[in-house]
Parts: structure tokens; C-alpha cells; sequence
């Protein structure tokens, strides 16, 4: 993947920041219960004490998007990201919290303003092949929600496709193919197309370039800021690997365990992370330095998200835990401009956690070459 060209500038209502966000999250939460069955009722009037197990997938996330703003979700597997990012394109309704959209809460939308946010926000899922209708023609994937919505008319859908197809780098010829005629990027292409469809203006990125081979993903990556600039888009792309955010990202947030532990911009969180957890994803990335070092992974297992630690749901793993950790849980609070971190540390003597490690400072990864006229 070669990364030659420099990302493109914020936009100015980002630096401004005064602007309502497009998106606001507020003490959002969602938890997956699996009620018990017959037989474990049963065994309960036995005295077996049996409980529904709840999944605590996400817990009380607040964020705010500005519109044309490119927001990377990080974390590993299992920390909420993708179940954050459904709650959001409003696949899975949130548990606790309200979504807001053009500063309108979800929950009382009237049916006009509901529709708006459903076709103003769509998803990009990590796996083209599940998510596309294998019986359906590429024609049919990309226009028929358009036609249903009377964004386009039914004479017009095959001219509109092929338009699309054009954006996404396909010859429009291939309108008439399954989605299994096709590779894997030119499938992740198809699933961009449909998104494109509803012409929304908020995109939710779910694991998109996970699943393609490096050139690929330059390709993609390239792809999605073209594609920004074009339609002046927001995303909320979603992503375990720091380095991929880094070419595309204006700000990064860092999940663990369904709780945000730190928000910056890019470049801060590449140059001067501020949590433990930040630092240990960091610390992983693979670097083309010649030096020979150890590598060392996070301790320990992510804990389940069926029984979360209490306070911290880091202190299990994190080397620099306190008491405090183990009971208190850290809020997210701004501990410079633009720069919000969850960890106790910052209220010790000296300052901000920063100092308490020695991790060396990353640079940060510039945008893939664009891609060939």
C-alpha cells in the first residue's frame, strides 16, 4: 500500500466546531438479554437460581459528528464497535440513550423526518458476499431501493446504476452479473454503490477493507475519500486496525468493552496518545524501522462483555492499575483541545498519564496514492 499523498484538509465548519453536529450520541447503551427457557424456569422453581444472561455491548457512549467529518472507530474484536455503529444506521435500536440526527432526537421523529434519517444514514458491511442478495443482478442490488424511495423513477433505474457503477470504478456493463461473478473488491464496490444510492449523508463503515488484500484496500481507502469529496459525506468508519484509520481518519475514537476511552484527532492519537489502552494498540503496530524489539502483546484476554469488570473495565490487563481502578470507573473528560481520555492517571501528580509510560511515538500514515484515471 504506498502512502504518498497527504490527507485532505478538514473542513472548515470541523475547525470551527461551533456547527450542530449531524450525529449527536448521548449515554448510549445496548445490551443483548437471552431470556431463560422453559427448563431453566423450571429448574428455578427448584431453587437453581438460574439468571437471563445480558450482553453489555455498548455502555453509555456520548459522541458528537460534525458534518464532513471522518470519525475512525478502534478496538478489538468484541468491544462494541460494530454494535455501535448498527445503533446508529438504526438497524439495532439502542437500549438507553437517544440518537440524534440534524439535531432532531430519533424517538419522536415524525414519519417524514424518519424517513430522512433512514435514507441520510446507510452501512457498508465487513462481508460484501453475506450482504449482497446472491439471486439479485448488480442492476437491481444498487437500484431498487431508489426506485422504492421515488428518489428515481423505473425507466430511470438503469441509467442511475450505471452512473453509480461508474463512481465506484465498474464497467456498467456488469449490471446484468450475480454478485458472485465478481472478486471481493469489486463486491465491496457493488455494497458501496447501494449505499450511494439513497444518496445519504452519513456512512457507516463497518470493517470494509478488512477482508481485501493490501492493494485492495488502498484502492477502497482511496475510493471512500474521493468518494467524500464528491457527495460531501460523513463517515463513521469502523476498524481493529489503527494503521487503516490512520489514512482516512479526522478523529479516532477508542472502544473497550463498549465504553469510549479516549477521542482525539488523528494526529494526536498517533503522536500523543494518552491512554493505556490507546498505547498498547500502538505499541503493536508494525513499524518499517530495522531495530530489532520485543513484542509484547496485552496481557490478558478481553474480559466478557456477559460480566464486565467493575470500574475500569481495563484494569485487569492495564500495568499501571491503582486501587482506584478497580472500583471507580474514569470519566471521559477533556484533558486538552479536542483531546478526551478515560483513565485515572491524569488526576495522579505530574500531569497527564502520558508521562507514566514509555512508548515510542508513532507517525502518522499519509492517504493511498489516488487511483489511476
Amino acid at each position: 500500500m504506498t502512502m504518498n499523498q497527504a490527507k485532505p484538509p478538514a473542513r472548515a465548519d470541523q475547525a470551527a466546531g461551533q456547527q450542530q453536529p449531524l450525529l449527536k450520541l448521548s449515554g448510549i447503551e445496548k445490551k443483548f438479554v437471552n431470556p431463560l427457557d422453559l427448563a431453566g424456569r423450571i429448574a428455578n422453581l427448584l431453587g437453581a437460581g438460574n439468571r437471563a444472561t445480558v450482553v453489555h455491548a455498548v455502555d453509555g457512549v456520548d459522541l458528537e459528528v460534525q458534518a464532513g467529518e471522518v470519525i475512525g472507530i478502534v478496538g478489538e474484536s468484541g468491544c462494541g464497535k460494530s454494535t455501535l455503529g448498527r445503533v446508529v444506521a438504526g438497524i439495532n435500536p439502542p437500549t438507553a440513550g437517544p440518537v440524534s440526527y440534524q439535531g432532531q432526537d430519533t424517538r419522536t421523529m415524525t414519519a417524514a423526518q424518519r424517513k430522512a434519517y433512514e435514507l441520510g444514514v446507510q452501512m457498508i458491511f465487513q462481508n460484501p458476499m453475506a450482504s449482497l442478495n446472491p439471486r439479485m443482478r448488480v442492476v437491481d442490488i444498487i437500484g431498487e431501493a431508489p426506485v422504492v424511495h421515488g428518489l428515481v423513477k423505473a425507466a430511470d433505474k438503469a441509467t442511475y446504476v450505471a452512473d453509480l457503477m461508474r463512481q465506484v470504478g465498474l464497467d456498467p456493463e456488469y449490471a446484468q452479473r450475480y454478485p458472485h461473478q465478481f472478486s471481493g473488491g469489486q463486491r465491496q464496490r457493488i455494497g458501496i454503490a447501494r449505499a450511494l444510492a439513497l444518496k445519504p449523508r452519513v456512512i457507516v463503515c463497518d470493517e470494509a477493507v478488512a477482508a481485501l488484500d493490501v492493494s485492495i484496500q488502498a484502492q477502497v481507502l482511496n475510493l471512500f475519500t474521493q468518494l467524500r469529496e464528491q457527495h460531501d459525506l460523513t463517515y463513521l468508519f469502523i476498524s481493529h486496525n489503527l494503521g487503516v484509520v490512520g489514512h482516512i481518519s479526522d478523529r479516532v475514537v477508542i472502544m473497550y468493552l463498549g465504553r469510549i476511552v479516549e477521542v482525539a484527532p488523528t494526529d494526536v492519537i498517533f503522536g500523543g496518545a494518552n491512554h493505556p489502552y490507546t498505547r498498547a494498540l500502538l505499541a503493536e503496530l508494525p513499524t518499517l524501522d530495522t531495530v530489532r524489539r520485543a513484542y509484547k502483546p496485552i496481557a490478558g484476554e478481553l474480559p466478557s462483555p456477559l460480566s464486565p469488570p467493575s470500574g475500569c473495565t481495563f484494569h485487569p490487563r492495564c500495568p499501571h492499575a491503582m486501587a482506584r481502578c478497580k472500583s471507580e470507573v474514569p470519566a471521559l473528560r477533556q484533558i486538552s483541545g479536542g483531546h478526551q481520555s478515560a483513565c485515572h492517571l491524569n488526576d495522579e501528580p505530574g500531569g497527564l498519564a502520558a508521562a507514566r509510560f514509555a512508548v515510542p511515538v508513532h507517525t502518522l500514515p499519509s492517504t493511498p496514492e489516488p487511483l489511476p484515471a
